[in-house]
């Protein structure tokens, strides 16, 4: 993952200060010199420094800040993550001066540069309705970016940003967007899609699967694949209503052996290793997902779940199916590991199955 100076320095700075003194905000004197302002700072605190430089060099009144913006958009060399701080500058700008719609219609324009997801987010805050109406009309924008961003915007757990919890109260005034959506002809889109029923699923799992449900009685071809990314996490947690709208039979009638760990010694850094053989002892083929689970030793010394993709098979009544897993315990920033035994479990359709101890060892 890119680090913060690769994403916004000095040099993008400087660049973007060019790039507004040539659209009409000569001579963009705090732009030029917030970049050296930069340095040791974090990704947000970097976005917020350029944020002010240009709201300090381009004019007060909103209309006159637009117009500098669109002038901006007529240089090839105005893109990338320069547009970033530059999106959070029209939402300060345009809310300050209670615009929505003109400044939403700026923010379609500029989210082919890189995206204006984040930027969207203060005016569902300020007035849900009201931002969604030209969000709404997003979804039948020509560009895709722009379909993604309506969808995309809108997500109530958003990664990286501030929640919107009006939706994650009540996800219901977005499910338009997402109904517009949901078939279309762009991947990129379709995506978003998936990821932000993935966000409802997480507060409304009821409500996420009556909506994957009503999309499959209308599908497309891409349907089913939006379907079940947008139903991960409950297909993980073993909910019931979405592993059968998958056609996985929560109660399907397998033997399962396994996991049998082959490293009972594990260090940061390595791999365990087990095995496992599932077969079908029902007498109707079992459409199955395969997951395993590793409970991880926290400080405290409890043990806590992670659910961890396996593979999705069919069986024919009495087929046997057995394979091998690696599980990388290398370092992440994301992840602290502690020292002692850990578990393996299998799940299968949501269900657990065995489980087995293995010993990671820490420096």
């Amino acid at each position: 993952m890119p680090t913060a100076d690769e994403l916004i320095n000095a040099h993008t700075a400087g660049t973007l200060a060019s790039v507004m003194a040539a659209a009409g905000a000569s001579p963009a004197r705090a732009l030029h010199d917030c970049g050296r302002l930069l340095e040791g700072l974090t990704f947000s605190r970097r976005v917020t420094t350029v944020r002010d430089a240009v709201l300090a060099d381009l004019p007060e009144t909103y209309p006159a800040f637009a117009d500098v913006v669109r002038a901006a958009l007529r240089r090839p060399d105005f893109t990338g993550w320069m547009t970033f701080p530059v999106n959070a500058a029209v939402a300060e700008r345009a809310l300050a001066c209670d615009v929505f719609e003109a400044a939403l219609d700026l923010l379609a324009a500029l989210t082919p540069r890189l995206t204006a997801e984040m930027a969207v987010r203060p005016f569902l805050r300020e007035d849900l309705s009201r931002a969604l109406r030209p969000v709404l009309e997003w979804t039948r924008h020509p560009d895709h970016h722009v379909r993604r961003l309506a969808s995309e915007g809108t997500r109530p757990r958003l990664p990286w940003a501030p929640r919107v919890t009006a939706l994650v109260t009540d996800p219901a005034p977005a499910l338009p967007v997402l109904d517009a959506l949901y078939r279309d002809p762009s991947e990129y889109v379709r995506r978003s899609v998936a990821n932000h029923l993935n966000d409802i699923s997480h507060d409304h799992p009821d409500t996420a699967v009556a909506t994957a449900a009503r999309w499959l009685a209308k599908p497309a071809p891409t349907t089913p694949a939006v379907a079940r990314h947008g139903l991960r996490t409950l297909v993980k947690a073993g909910h019931p209503d979405a592993l059968a709208l998958l056609g996985h039979d929560p109660d399907v009638r397998v033997q399962v052996a396994g996991p049998d760990v082959r490293t009972p010694e594990v260090r940061l850094g390595e791999h365990l290793v087990f095995d496992y053989e599932i077969t079908n002892t029902g007498p109707r083929s079992a459409h199955l997902v395969l997951d395993y689970v590793i409970h991880h030793r926290k400080a405290n010394g409890a043990l806590t779940p992670k659910v961890f993709k396996l593979a999705t098979r069919s069986l024919a009544p009495g087929e046997r199916w057995s394979a091998i897993r690696r599980h990388s315990f290398r370092e992440l920033s994301t992840r602290r590991y502690h020292f002692g035994v850990h578990r393996v479990q299998l799940q299968v359709n949501g269900k657990p199955h065995g489980s087995a101890a293995f010993t990671l060892y820490t420096p």
